[in-house]
C-alpha cells in the first residue's frame, strides 16, 4: 500500500518519468555509438555532449542538473572506478609528476585565470576567482577512453588520469577555499590557507585509508562476489559522505579508497573470479554513469548565455590554455630535471591538450550562491569554456595522436595480445576436454575429435605469434609482462587462501612484486631470450 501511495504521488511519478527517459536516451545513444562503425571514431560520451545540445537547442530540458546530483550520486563510482583500475606501482614510479600537475597545476590555473580574466576581461574579484576555481578541474574520461580504445602507451594513461584524480579533490578544496573570499566573508592569508588545505586533504586521506583497508581486510573472510561487490559500491558513497561530514575532502577520500581496494585489498581479499567479477561490475558502472552524466551536461547549456558572455569565454579559453601550458611543460621540464621523470615532448603536448573540463567544473559552477550577482555569468563562462574543450579537443586528439606518431606499434600490440588471449583461451580447452574424457561421461572419439581441432588452431596461433616475435623482437616483452602479472596473482591468492582457512591471522607482505619489478631486465635481453 505504501509503495502504491507513493507511486501516487504526481512529484514522484514525473521524477520516475524523467529518469527513466533519460535513461533510456542516454543509454541508447551510447549503444548506438558503439553498435554503428562510422560512429566509433567519436568517444561515447562526446557523441552523448553532442546530443545533449540538440536537445537543448531545442529547449528540452530532461532533467534540472544539480551541484549536489554531481558530487554525491554521480561522482563518487566515476571516482572509484578510475582509482580501482589504476596500478598502484605506475602511479608510485610516476608520483612526482602527477603531485606537481595535481597541486601546483591547479595553483597555475587558478592565478592565470584570476589575473588574465582580471586584465583582459575586466572581470570582478569573485567572477575571476570562481571561474579561476572551477576550471582548475580536469575530467579527461573522452581521452583516456579513447587512450584504451587505440592502445595509447599506458604510462601516459596514467599520467592523464593520475593527474585527473588527485586535481579533482585539489580543485574542489580550492574552490570551498575560494568562495569566502569571493563572497567577501573572509580574507586571504596564505598560512591559514595552506592549513585549512591541509586539513581538508588530512581527513580525507585518513577517512579513505581506514575505510580502504578495514574493507580489504573483512573480504579476507569470505569469497561471495555479489557481497563483494555491494561492499566497494557502499565504499564508495560512504568514504565520500563520511569525509564530507567531517569536513574534509571527499574526493580524496573516494580516491584513497579505489586505490587501496583496487590494488591492495582485491588481491589480498579476492579470489581471482571475484576480481574480474567486481571489476566487470564497475566498468559497467562507470560506462551507465558516463552515458547520463555527459547527456545532462549537453542538455544544461543556455545558449543565451554564452552568447552574453562570448567575449570573456574566448579569453578565458585563451588564458587557460597558456596557463595550462606553462603547468604542463614547466612542471614536466621540473620533473625530468628533479626526478629523472622523462616526460617526452610528444607526451606533455598531449598532457596539455587533453586537460578537458566536465562534470567536477559543471558542478562547482552550479555550486556558486545564488545570492553572488555575477553567478549566471561564472556558470556561462564556465560551461563555455568546458564545452570548448570537450569538443574540439576532445575531437581533435586522435588525430594529434596520429600526428605526434604516439600510436605507433599498439595496433601490432594489441594483435598479439589478441593471439596471446586466444592461446589461453583454447589451452583452458584442451584441458577441459582432456578432464571430459578422463571422466569418461562423453565417448572418447568425439573428444578426440574435438582435441584434434584445439590442437590445430593452437599450432597455428603459436606459428603466428613465433613469426610475429621473428619480425618485432620487442613483442616479447609482452610475455614477460604478462608472466610477472600471473606470478604476483598467484602469490597473493595464495596467502588470501592461508587466511580464510585460519592458517595466517595477517597478511604477508608479498615478495614478487618489489622482486620483479627491482630486477626487471632490459628490453634487448628480453627479446633475445624469447627469441624462437
Amino acid at each position: 500500500m505504501m509503495v502504491e501511495a507513493a507511486l501516487e504521488d504526481p512529484l514522484i511519478e514525473e521524477g520516475l518519468r524523467q529518469f527513466l527517459l533519460v535513461l533510456s536516451v542516454s543509454l541508447g545513444v551510447a549503444t548506438l555509438s558503439r553498435a554503428l562503425s562510422w560512429l566509433r571514431n567519436i568517444p561515447y560520451t562526446l557523441l552523448l555532449l553532442l546530443v545533449g545540445l540538440g536537445l537543448a537547442t531545442l529547449d528540452v530540458r530532461l532533467i534540472n542538473l544539480s551541484p549536489e546530483l554531481i558530487l554525491f550520486i554521480f561522482l563518487p563510482p566515476l571516482l572509484f572506478e578510475a582509482a580501482w583500475n589504476i596500478k598502484w606501482s605506475n602511479l608510485r614510479r610516476d608520483w612526482l609528476p602527477i603531485g606537481l600537475f595535481a597541486i601546483v597545476g591547479v595553483i597555475i590555473c587558478v592565478g592565470g585565470l584570476f589575473l588574465g580574466l582580471q586584465q583582459f576581461a575586466g572581470a570582478s574579484l569573485a567572477t575571476a576567482l570562481l571561474v579561476g576555481a572551477g576550471l582548475s578541474a580536469t575530467d579527461p574520461v573522452s581521452v583516456v577512453a579513447l587512450f584504451r580504445e587505440l592502445g595509447v602507451d599506458k604510462r601516459l594513461t596514467t599520467l592523464m588520469e593520475g593527474e585527473s584524480l588527485f586535481n579533482d579533490g585539489v580543485a574542489v578544496v580550492a574552490y570551498n577555499l575560494l568562495l569566502g573570499i569571493a563572497l567577501g566573508l573572509e580574507q586571504f592569508d596564505i598560512p591559514v590557507t595552506i592549513s585549512r588545505f591541509l586539513v581538508f586533504v588530512g581527513i580525507g586521506l585518513s577517512i579513505g585509508g581506514l575505510i580502504g583497508f578495514g574493507i580489504s581486510y573483512l573480504t579476507q573472510r569470505f569469497d561471495l562476489p555479489l557481497v563483494e561487490q555491494s561492499l566497494t559500491l557502499v565504499s564508495a558513497y560512504g568514504t565520500y559522505l563520511v569525509a564530507e561530514q567531517l569536513g574534509g575532502s571527499g574526493v580524496i577520500a573516494v580516491v584513497t579508497t579505489g586505490l587501496i581496494l583496487g590494488n591492495f585489498g582485491s588481491r589480498i581479499g579476492m579470489s581471482p573470479r571475484t576480481r574480474l567479477s567486481v571489476s566487470e561490475f564497475w566498468d559497467f558502472v562507470a560506462f551507465f554513469v558516463n552515458s547520463i552524466v555527459f547527456l545532462l551536461i549537453g542538455d544544461q547549456v543556455i545558449f543565451d548565455g554564452l552568447i552574453d558572455n562570448l567575449n570573456t569565454i574566448l579569453i578565458a579559453i585563451a588564458v587557460m590554455s597558456v596557463a595550462r601550458a606553462v603547468s604542463i611543460f614547466g612542471l614536466s621540464a621540473l620533473s625530468n630535471w628533479w626526478g629523472k621523470s622523462n616526460i617526452t615532448w610528444p607526451n606533455q603536448i598531449v598532457l596539455w591538450w587533453g586537460g578537458l573540463r566536465g562534470s567536477v567544473s559543471v558542478a562547482l559552477a552550479l555550486s556558486v550562491p545564488e545570492s553572488l550577482a555575477e553567478r549566471e555569468d561564472i556558470i556561462a563562462i564556465i560551461f563555455g569554456v568546458m564545452l570548448f574543450t570537450l569538443l574540439v579537443q576532445g575531437l581533435t586528439t586522435k588525430p594529434l595522436l596520429q600526428f605526434l606518431n604516439l600510436l605507433g606499434d599498439q595496433p601490432l600490440r594489441q594483435a598479439f595480445i589478441q593471439k596471446i588471449a586466444r592461446r589461453v583461451a583454447l589451452n583452458r580447452v584442451m584441458d577441459e576436454l582432456k578432464d571430459v574424457k578422463q571422466s569418461n561421461s562423453v565417448d572418447a572419439e568425439y573428444c578426440d575429435y574435438q582435441m584434434a581441432l584445439v590442437e590445430g588452431q593452437l599450432e597455428e596461433i603459436q606459428e603466428e605469434m613465433q613469426e610475429m616475435q621473428s619480425e618485432h623482437p620487442e613483442l616479447s616483452k609482452i610475455l614477460i609482462d604478462r608472466l610477472n602479472e600471473s606470478l604476483v596473482a598467484i602469490e597473493a591468492d595464495t596467502y588470501a587462501q592461508f587466511i580464510r582457512a585460519g592458517y595466517l591471522k595477517e597478511e604477508i607482505e608479498p615478495l614478487l612484486e618489489s622482486l620483479l619489478e627491482n630486477n626487471e631486465p632490459e628490453d634487448k635481453n628480453v627479446a633475445e631470450a624469447l627469441q624462437p
